[in-house]
């Protein structure tokens, strides 16, 4: 039985018999069926292995994909309307994401799904199927996108009151970090253990780490992935999270996503490198024969540039997320690009020919894996089907150049909610139920006192 398992696929089977065979090597005796919802967290239902194989399409409410951050509801307007009973969704599952829970005391396995109608159609909110739609506008037209994404996370000290601040952990040493030590070995060791542990967990689900670095910030992580199918990498970052919050909580810390959950530190983010591969030649059409850039590349470029402020509620989905997008920071300000300069919103890192990319480092990593990489990649195609110019490549630093960057939820919100070609791609439903959600959770964040206002207006206006 042992060599069997051994032989057997870490992650994904081809059909039902094959899960059947899978699950029966590991002794599973509970699947958590899961779908990543707008914030890319986890919903779904566990159940036995048995019940499991009696019915694998399995039902939830359609208000899943219209809840908010903190599980509140928006209200009805003239764009956005909750389905009148809240009726069933159906998901069905995926199985080619079949793999085992590995921090579960007993053996789970987990499954992401994909989410239809009662009609048996995709339903467009659903973010995986947002990403899908936008994958087949390539694969109409001969295309294979192909992404590695980077994303960055704090390690911190449990927090149970959230009016106090966030501070980093203490590593091996038994002292916290205090300084920045960004690729600093020795600052990783402090985490040896953990990392470790992160590495176990997510080789047990077939998850590939390429790199993982320390970055700038005091207990600042950040994982690479391998550049591979848009799809399959999305799915990895919706797990990955998943699998560093659990290693951490072994740890007794906090691993977290926030785009900027400590003012004195930098912020976290998803950076998205971006190719395209021509599916008959198997070349990058970003590179001509001559190895110098293409016409695509360059609208590739100017869609990005073009469309990306009309898709920053994606790539900074929370009130939050703006804290990034400060004077001098080092998240870019703009939507200018260069040839690997990191102080520009679009990066052309040093490369082949072969190899050449975009990099996307806009978005934060509180965002929704599924969406960014559907909005960056809708971006790029928008740009070469209406063959939009790239501006002249920046040089230099730009991290105090401001270029069209939304600075505010509800700025961002306008222009994402009048941008036609967004709602040509990726439908009015989605925009209008993305939205009505955003804006749900802009008033529930109006509604909190700050420690600032306290500090600076309780006694002084």
């Amino acid at each position: 039985m042992l060599s069997n398992i051994q032989n057997s696929p870490v992650r994904g089977v081809k059909n039902l018999e094959e899960a059947k065979v899978w699950l029966r090597e590991r002794n599973i005796a509970d699947i958590e069926c899961i779908v990543p919802d707008l914030a890319g967290v986890a919903r779904g239902k566990m159940m036995p292995t048995e019940k499991f194989f009696s019915s694998t399409t399995l039902t939830m409410p359609s208000s899943i994909f219209a809840q908010t951050i903190s599980g509140d509801y928006p209200e009805d307007d003239a764009d956005f309307h909750h389905v009148p009973d809240d009726g069933d969704l159906f998901f069905k599952p995926d199985l080619s994401t079949l793999t085992v829970v590995p921090w579960e005391s007993d053996p789970t396995a987990q499954l992401i799904h994909d989410t239809y109608t009662k009609d048996g159609e995709l339903y467009t909110v659903a973010p995986r199927n947002v990403l899908k739609s936008v994958l087949k506008r390539y694969a109409d037209e001969g295309l294979q996108p192909i992404i590695a994404p980077e994303v960055e996370f704090y390690l911190v000290k449990p927090n149970h009151d959230p009016d106090y601040p966030l501070t980093p952990p203490t590593g091996r040493s038994g002292r916290p970090e205090v300084g920045r030590q960004s690729y600093s070995i020795s600052a990783l060791n402090e985490f040896d253990e953990l990392i470790d542990d992160i590495y176990d967990l997510s080789e047990a689900q077939g998850l590939e780490i390429d790199t993982l670095i320390h970055e700038e910030g005091a207990a600042q992580m950040e994982i690479n992935l391998r550049h591979g199918d848009p799809l399959e990498l999305a799915d990895q970052v919706f797990l990955f999270k998943r699998t560093i919050r659990e290693a951490a909580l072994r740890h007794e810390m906090y691993a977290t996503f926030m785009a900027k959950p400590m003012s004195s530190q930098p912020g976290s983010a998803m950076h998205i490198h971006q190719s395209l591969v021509d599916l008959e030649t198997g070349q990058n059409i970003f590179s001509d024969q001559e190895g110098q850039s293409t016409q695509s590349f360059m609208h590739f470029i100017g869609g990005q540039q073009r469309f990306m402020p009309a898709l920053t509620p994606i790539m900074a989905p929370y009130v939050n997320s703006y804290r990034r997008f400060t004077r001098n920071a080092t998240a870019p300000t703009n939507f200018h690009w260069g040839h690997d300069n990191r102080t520009v919103g679009f990066r052309v890192p040093n490369s082949t020919a072969d190899d050449r990319r975009l990099e996307n480092r806009i978005a934060g990593s509180d965002a929704n894996p599924y969406l960014v990489i559907a909005a960056t990649l809708a971006a790029g195609f928008a740009g070469m089907k209406h063959k939009v110019p790239a501006n002249t490549a920046r040089d230099g630093n730009m991290r105090a150049t401001a270029n069209a960057l939304p600075r505010t939820m509800l700025h961002a919100l306008e222009l994402f909610e009048q941008e036609d070609e967004l709602i040509s791609m990726f439908g009015k439903q989605f925009v209008s139920t993305y939205r009505a959600v955003k804006l749900e959770e802009y008033e529930t964040f109006m509604s909190v006192i700050s420690a600032w206002e306290r500090e600076y207006l309780l006694l002084n206006v």
